[in-house]
């Protein structure tokens, strides 16, 4: 992999690690953090099956002190948009600090009777909401009466759902859940200090 001044040498690291043409990806990343200093980084690797395709996924994220910057690195079979040959797409995003809303971390954690401190589990969800993106599930109302036959309307929950990741120790290690997790610790004290 070429030297890259502006990106640190363990985030091109894992980068190369994941697998995922790392040049393209790093090329990309480099350029929309665009000079400023990392603070901390995160990748993701995810593989997903349909019926009869392999689909491979990257998410790099890197906070500056300024902002949230990320790729999303896809496979792409040959279509009518990019000819016949097989291709990746990576789209990059920046948002500012200010605009982050939220930082969730869910935790998922098998026997929790059993649970000691600072293990967390063997999976997280990590949920960044600024916005961009939501997310309105419905459900008929009730009355509570078994009997009522009446329409009550809908009733429903409007979620932020700008970047949801699922990270699983069974898939991806502890380290990528201990990673994600210190990324998250680290973006959620920039939020607040914004």
């Amino acid at each position: 992999m070429a030297a890259r001044t502006e990106l640190p040498n363990a985030l091109l690291r894992r980068i190369t690690d994941a697998g995922y043409y790392p040049e393209l990806v790093a090329d990309t990343l480099d350029l929309a953090v665009g000079g400023e200093p990392v603070r901390s980084f995160f990748v993701h690797a995810e593989t997903t099956f349909d019926l009869d395709t392999v689909r491979r996924h990257l998410t790099a994220l890197v906070l500056t002190s300024s902002r949230l910057v990320f790729v999303h690195a896809d496979d792409h079979g040959g279509d009518d948009e990019h000819g016949e040959v097989p291709h990746a797409v990576a789209t990059t995003e920046s948002v500012a600090l200010e605009a982050i809303r939220a930082v969730g971390v869910t935790h998922v954690v098998a026997n929790p009777q059993r649970y000691r401190a600072g293990k967390f589990g063997r999976e997280i969800n990590l949920l960044i909401n600024w916005g961009g993106v939501q997310r309105l599930d419905l459900e008929q109302a009730s009355c509570g009466d078994p009997n009522c036959d009446a329409d009550h309307g809908y009733t429903g929950a409007l979620m932020g759902d700008d970047l949801p990741l699922r990270i699983s120790a069974d898939a991806e290690g502890a380290d990528a859940v201990s990673d994600a997790i210190a990324f998250a610790r680290e973006l959620s004290a920039a939020v607040a200090a914004r």
